[in-house]
């Protein structure tokens, strides 16, 4: 290997994966990085190599160019793939082809999200489950069904660990939010939001009241999108300065992103108290979706559900690396009002 260490990230242009690759732009060790980013846009390209990073023009669909990609690189930010089982085995692929041919052992650092510890919660939000998942309690995580949401996917993943063919870690983030604020955002080739809280509010402006899945007792998650970066970072300078066997990875290597809990009620609700002074509902309290919204608004009743569905995490094992995240629920809520106030105005110059 040369002096410099070959990265390959996908997302870059996503909410997680460019806040990951600017911290990743400037990190101490930067300029022994040499970063190359899957870009969809031959526009968007050109500003990525003005940051220094090699741009690839293509689409995660060209699974080929994925596994030569991989296959080049020492260390793989896969940030945008937790749902993504072919395009997260074209990946393994070029890993698996890179240690064959180099006895290299590639890094995967690999993206998940609590949604997998969502399999027998799906509560409609009509009530919280009592489970409480744990990062740090491998007998507990072996238990998860091979058919929850993403566990396909992860299990590729622990499995090519297992193989002995790369060292791979799983980051799972759980409600992420917080406007996303990073150079990238500022020259226009970053999405700044995430899903699940802008969801719920642009479903809550067309309607014309704040919205919820049930009762919107179910419980789940959350953490800051500048708490969720930290924690990638924290974990790859674990490996980096301990060596990839010393830190937990394969079926030990989750790492669950999460700093407080809330109800998708407290979400709803803090839209209502939103909404009403703006003179968009004449009522704070939030309704519930019934099913031909939540076709509209999510795709389908199934779908609609995972808004309503209870997913309890503890990040024990990623406090374990050093990982000490700043912002709390409070925190959240008060995040709910701005963003609701830039999908308004989005709205309304449409």
């Amino acid at each position: 290997m040369s002096s410099r260490i070959p990265v390959f990230l996908i997302g870059a242009t996503g909410y997680i994966g460019g806040t990951v690759l600017c911290r990743l732009l400037a990190h101490s060790s930067a300029n022994v990085f040499d970063i190359t980013a899957l870009i969809r846009s031959e526009d968007k390209a050109k500003g990525y190599e003005s940051f220094g990073v090699k741009p690839v023009v293509g689409s995660w669909t060209d699974l080929a160019l994925v596994e030569r990609l991989a296959e080049q690189a020492h260390i793989v930010f896969s940030l945008a793939c937790s749902d993504q089982l072919d395009v997260t085995r074209a990946i393994l692929r070029g890993l698996k082809s890179r240690h064959a041919k180099l006895g290299d052992l590639p890094i995967l650092i690999h993206t998940s999200g609590t949604g997998v510890l969502t399999e027998g919660a799906m509560t409609s939000g009509m009530y919280p489950t009592d489970v409480i998942y744990d990062d740090s309690d491998f007998e507990q995580l072996a238990k998860i069904k091979p058919t929850a949401r993403h566990r396909n996917v992860d299990l590729a993943v622990i499995d090519a660990d297992e193989q002995g063919y790369c060292w791979a870690y799983i980051v799972l983030p759980s409600t992420v939010y917080g406007i996303a604020k990073t150079p990238l955002v500022d020259a226009g080739l970053q999405n700044a939001y995430s899903l699940q809280i802008p969801r719920l509010i642009k479903a809550s402006l067309d309607r014309g009241r704040a919205g919820m899945v049930g009762k919107g007792l179910a419980l789940k998650p959350d953490i800051h999108i500048d708490d969720t970066a930290d924690l990638y970072i924290i974990l790859y300078d674990a490996i980096a300065s301990r060596g990839p066997e010393n830190v937990d990875h394969g079926s030990r290597g989750y790492y669950f992103g999460e700093n407080g809990e809330h109800s998708w009620y407290d979400i709803s609700n803090e839209i209502g108290h939103a909404m009403v002074p703006l003179g968009l509902c004449g009522d704070e309290e939030p309704t519930a979706f019934p099913e031909a919204e939540l076709i509209k608004y999510f795709g389908s009743v199934e779908m609609g559900m995972y808004w309503g569905a209870n997913s309890r995490a503890r990040g024990t094992h990623s406090r374990s690396l050093g990982w000490q995240p700043k912002y709390t629920k409070e925190d959240m809520i008060r995040s709910i009002r701005p963003e609701l106030e830039v999908f308004l105005k989005e709205r309304t110059v449409m």
